[in-house]
């Protein structure tokens, strides 16, 4: 029998020898995919507003697209832990609205967790869904939704007065209550520390080996999204021009009238033929 995972499943991973592997999905068709495949987790994430809605960044996304997306994951997940990514300004302008969609997220969507970015001043909300019933994944680094405070999507912590803050934020969201906490292109080394201070699993993108885990982006993994590739990136397949090709090939068939061939289409034992012969017979007669 299938076995969900849970919350406890995975920070008991911070102590295995096993890394935790997340992908995002954002439909019930790739989620069984890669819930199939055995991913731990598969995070709705607000990038769907970039590789999905085709939006310039991650702020746009509203609440409503991630519930509609999430609805789907979840429908077609049975093993991983579902994550939705709480969007821009659905958490930020006050604690009750935060629970309010953190609720949203468990409730109509199915999701077994929810996602927010930003450090020791996300501490009161953290705290306020875990009480809630909410488990939280913290996310720090580069955070998409306010990378234009951070000079746009660059690796952070490069000096010492950021790096010492990511150490406390991430020692803030620990005792605030989150379950786990993702490490966005941030120096290797400074990954490894921040990992080696907390008691909860850290997921790296962009932030080197030494985390307890890893994620990406499905359609960056796939080669599916090739507007921009990040250099954190490893494209295991390359699928946009394989699609082109095979969207081409489709439609010169169809002008040249290839497709659909014989074992493409339906017989039958009727004589249809008999259908217009009785009509033109019926016409004569009146």
């Amino acid at each position: 029998m299938v076995r969900k995972r849970t919350v406890k499943d995975i920070r008991a991973m911070k102590h295995s020898d096993a890394g935790i592997s997340m992908l995002t999905a954002y439909d019930a068709s790739m989620a069984r995919l890669l819930d199939e495949s055995g991913v731990d987790i598969l995070l709705v994430g607000d990038s769907l507003g970039m590789v999905v809605l085709g939006y310039d960044s991650t702020v746009p996304v509203t609440m409503d697209e991630m519930l509609h997306h999430s609805r789907a994951v979840s429908r077609g997940t049975k093993q991983a832990l579902v994550v939705g990514d709480m969007p821009f300004g659905s958490y930020q302008v006050g604690v009750r609205e935060a629970v309010v969609n953190g609720v949203r997220f468990l409730k109509e969507a199915g999701c077994d967790a929810v996602k927010l970015e930003g450090g020791k001043e996300m501490g009161e909300v953290v705290r306020a869904l875990t009480r809630a019933g909410v488990p939280v994944m913290g996310h720090l680094g580069l955070t998409p939704q306010t990378a234009g405070q951070l000079g746009g999507f660059k690796v952070q912590g490069r000096d010492l007065a950021s790096a010492r803050q990511l150490v406390a934020d991430a020692g803030a969201l620990e005792e605030a209550g989150v379950f786990a906490l993702v490490l966005e292109c941030v120096p290797g080394e400074l990954a490894r520390l921040v990992t080696g201070s907390v008691a909860v699993p850290t997921i790296g993108i962009g932030a080197g080996a030494a985390c307890d885990g890893q994620v990406l982006v499905t359609n960056d993994l796939l080669g599916l999204f090739d507007k921009f590739t990040p250099a954190f990136v490893k494209q295991y397949l390359n699928l946009a021009p394989q699609i082109r090709e095979a969207v081409a090939a489709f439609r010169n068939e169809v002008a040249a009238g290839v497709f659909p061939a014989a074992e493409h289409t339906f017989g039958s034992k009727v004589d249809f033929g008999s259908i217009l012969q009785n009509d033109e017979d019926e016409g004569s007669n009146g």
